[in-house]
């Protein structure tokens, strides 16, 4: 059984300069001679934490940490002006610029694995190699299983809870009412999105707060960036995902997916199985979406240990 590598520091950080009101953290960890791997973080919103340096060997990787557009320490948070899709490509090109690294191992999960997908289409000489978690493949029915008819259904007494938060109990006005003057509902709404979205990701681990969350500004902002990628259909056009997929059949690829994963079903992982029809696919019986439990540590390190041995050759 795998376990996460020791903690470590970075041993570099800087602010990305994009060319826009934006700047971008990342940081640089490990082996500053070996193998380029960057760390593709969910959301949009989520950023990057210290653990997530720990899947991988620290003296066989450089691994890269970056918090994409408005989130973490990126800067300035909840910025959605300029904070696209195509733009967090871009900023993954110049960070790979910037830092001379020729190729990379792109690690990645939930909507980082769509990124992943993304970039390496674009950029497919610059992928060494591919590690992606949780697939999410970011059609309308993937968003549609997580906030309409899908995922409601495994827990129905939460989603009333979303449902409560909006007028009407009509989830079409969830963007709207987001969106609107009325602070008080855009907090709670924001608190209810938050807690319907931790009970998917978590599952039976998860528990309700006791007493009343005190909803601050940048938890609205969060939420706000998260759905602003949804309303826009992540930038893209509709499957543009996997029908590019064709450009990446030369590219090692190793698809970790958990068969408890209610944010991102199954049927996500298997589809791009299919489209990638060379690529490791591995199925984890009693794990969900989250990088945890001993299943998925296991499976992740596992996957960047074995990915390091076959770039090395």
């Amino acid at each position: 059984m795998k376990l996460l590598y020791p903690e470590i520091e970075p041993f570099n950080t800087f602010y990305l300069e994009t060319g826009s009101q934006h700047t971008v953290y990342v940081e640089q960890s490990g082996n500053p001679d070996g193998i380029p791997v960057v760390f593709l973080h969910g959301g949009p919103c989520s950023g990057t934490r210290p653990g997530q340096r720990c899947f991988f060997d620290p003296d066989v990787y450089h691994i890269i940490l970056f918090d994409q557009r408005g989130c973490g320490l990126s800067l300035p948070f909840g910025e959605l002006e300029n904070n696209t899709t195509q733009d967090l490509i871009a900023d993954m090109e110049r960070i790979r610029k910037q830092l001379d690294i020729k190729q990379w191992l792109l690690f990645s999960g939930s909507w980082g694995s769509a990124l992943a997908l993304l970039y390496a289409q674009q950029y497919t000489e610059a992928v060494a190699g591919m590690i992606i978690r949780g697939v999410f493949l970011a059609r309308q029915k993937d968003l549609d299983w997580f906030v309409r008819e899908g995922a409601s259904r495994i827990y129905p007494e939460s989603y009333q809870g979303l449902l409560d938060s909006l007028p009407g109990q009509n989830i079409e006005l969830l963007y709207i009412t987001l969106w609107s003057d009325d602070q008080q509902a855009v907090r709670h709404v924001t608190e209810a999105w938050i807690q319907w979205t931790s009970q998917v990701a978590v599952g039976d681990a998860y528990q309700k707060p006791e007493q009343p969350v005190v909803i601050t500004q940048k938890m609205v902002d969060q939420v706000k960036m998260e759905l602003n990628y949804a309303r826009n259909h992540y930038f893209i056009r509709e499957n543009q995902v996997l029908e590019n997929c064709a450009r990446l059949q030369d590219i090692p690829c190793i698809i970790v997916h958990g068969r408890n994963d209610f944010v991102c079903p199954m049927a996500a992982g298997w589809s791009l199985s299919k489209a990638l029809p060379n690529a490791e696919y591995r199925v984890l019986e009693h794990a969900g979406h989250i990088a945890q439990g001993e299943q998925m540590i296991d499976a992740l390190v596992g996957a960047s240990d074995a990915m390091a041995e076959r770039l090395a050759r």
